[in-house]
């Protein structure tokens, strides 16, 4: 009975106390990002202003971006939440107080010039730093930071989208591939809802998709089956986007010139790229992503059936170029585009397709099926939901041991043919057959060069 009292009280204070930071931690984020979301709609709004289209300045943004992170905060470089979990899983979840300021003003600078690029990395980089500052100032453990740093990553997600259950899940989840961090999960709940609600109240405006799926579609075998095609499609289309990004990244850094000149360069292709394929793959492209979603036929026809293919150019080479931002917005528009383009294929349903498309790519580039799921039924509807969890589960598998962040850890297989170091991250693992596969497909040799033989003995 004892034991049984102190247990119950040591986890009673545990409770209390995550309660408390993980609120403070959320509340202050909250009011960091609905900064930062409003400063970027201020922004976009004054691009009026201009006497030119906006995105000729890109060239010169992603110049300035580049300047301002390699002179002030070199930690702040690239897509934001690629940098928190190298940050979770090296350095106990350090990160420079700088990086606040810096990330959320290169990434205000590339997004106004049009760069192809999102916020939530931004807002994930942001969220963890500002809980990274304030479990120094409290001189908190750095297993207590950690937490918190997570506790950042979710308060970031769930506020930039409006979505705290996912951006709570997406947390936990995001950083080792297999696990979800248990331990985490009641502060990163705590720190979602409290950033989202803070920024909520202090007037960020947030887009949800009211689509009433049962409304208009039966569930049937023949759907179901579309559905598992889907999940195959967007699955290659996650592989598509993560080898195009990692091979955009080497091939841009091998080129040996001055960095400012490549950062130029990158920007002036983008503008004259945009003279044949159009304006639509600059900025977070979320008017295409409310046209496919919706699926009015006088606006989707306007869609090409190749925008997630050069939405996936505009991004990978503005990131790789030097531009600030994050991937999972230009993820959404991937998704939902090339689920568009999948539906018509189909014949009907586009905005299903469209709306499988938006989660299912997210699911299998960032390794996060689970968060991808919730997230289909906070922006679209439960009624979406054993859909969305068929397909997202599916292109995961598909995607195989890759994702657009490289400093996840592995701790699974997604099949058991493979063999896998758990523990490493996926840019330092080998995957390989396992000994008893490559023991199979020896023997199937043998046994079809017999059969061979004995044919041409015949």
């Amino acid at each position: 009975m004892k034991k049984h009292i102190i247990e119950q009280s040591v986890i009673f204070f545990s409770v209390t106390k995550w309660v408390l930071l993980s609120s403070f931690v959320g509340v202050t984020i909250g009011f960091i990002i609905a900064f930062f979301l409003n400063t970027i709609h201020q922004a976009e709004v004054s691009r009026d202003f201009l006497p030119f289209d906006y995105y000729y300045l890109l060239p010169f943004a992603l110049m300035l971006s580049v300047y301002l992170v390699r002179k002030f905060a070199p930690n702040a470089k690239g897509h934001g939440t690629e940098k928190v979990i190298e940050a979770v899983h090296k350095r106990d979840g350090k990160i420079e107080v700088a990086v606040i300021p810096i990330k959320l003003l290169a990434t205000l600078i590339t997004l106004f010039a049009g760069g192809s690029a999102g916020k939530e990395g931004p807002g994930a980089q942001i969220g963890a730093g500002s809980a990274s500052f304030l479990s120094d100032l409290f001189k908190f453990s750095k297993k207590d930071r950690k937490k918190l740093v997570i506790c950042g990553i979710s308060a970031g997600f769930a506020s930039v989208f409006g979505t705290p259950i996912s951006g709570a899940i997406f947390g936990v989840e995001v950083l080792i591939v297999g696990i979800i961090m248990y331990d985490v999960l009641l502060p990163s709940f705590i720190s979602g809802f409290a950033a989202y609600t803070t920024a909520k109240m202090l007037g960020v405006n947030y887009t949800y998709f009211n689509l009433h799926f049962s409304q208009a579609i039966p569930i049937d075998l023949t759907l179901v089956f579309q559905v598992i095609i889907a999940g195959l499609f967007f699955g290659i289309v996650s592989d598509f986007l993560i080898t195009a990004f990692k091979k955009s990244e080497y091939y841009i850094k091998r080129i040996d010139i001055n960095i400012y000149t490549k950062a130029f360069l990158g920007g002036l292709i983008l503008v004259i790229l945009s003279f044949f394929v159009g304006d639509r793959y600059f900025g977070l492209g979320l008017d295409t992503i409310s046209d496919v979603l919706y699926s009015d036929p006088s606006i989707a026809e306007d869609v090409p059936w190749y925008a997630f293919i050069m939405k996936t150019i505009f991004t990978s080479i503005t990131l790789s170029a030097g531009g600030s931002g994050g991937v999972i917005t230009p993820i959404f528009y991937i998704g939902a585009t090339s689920g568009h383009f999948l539906g018509g294929l189909f014949g009907d349903n586009l905005a299903l397709f469209a709306a499988l498309g938006f989660t299912s790519v997210l699911a299998g580039a960032a390794n996060a099926p689970i968060a991808a799921t919730i997230m289909a039924v906070e922006l679209f509807g439960v009624e979406i939901a054993h859909y969305a969890a068929i397909s997202a589960v599916i292109s995961f598998l598909i995607t195989g041991h890759r994702s657009i962040f490289f400093s996840q850890i592995l701790k699974m297989k997604k099949s058991d043919m493979l063999s896998i170091e758990f523990g490493k991250d996926f840019d330092n693992n080998d995957i390989d057959l396992s000994s008893k596969s490559k023991e199979k497909i020896v023997k199937m040799r043998r046994r079809l060069k017999n059969i061979i033989r004995h044919t041409k003995e015949d």
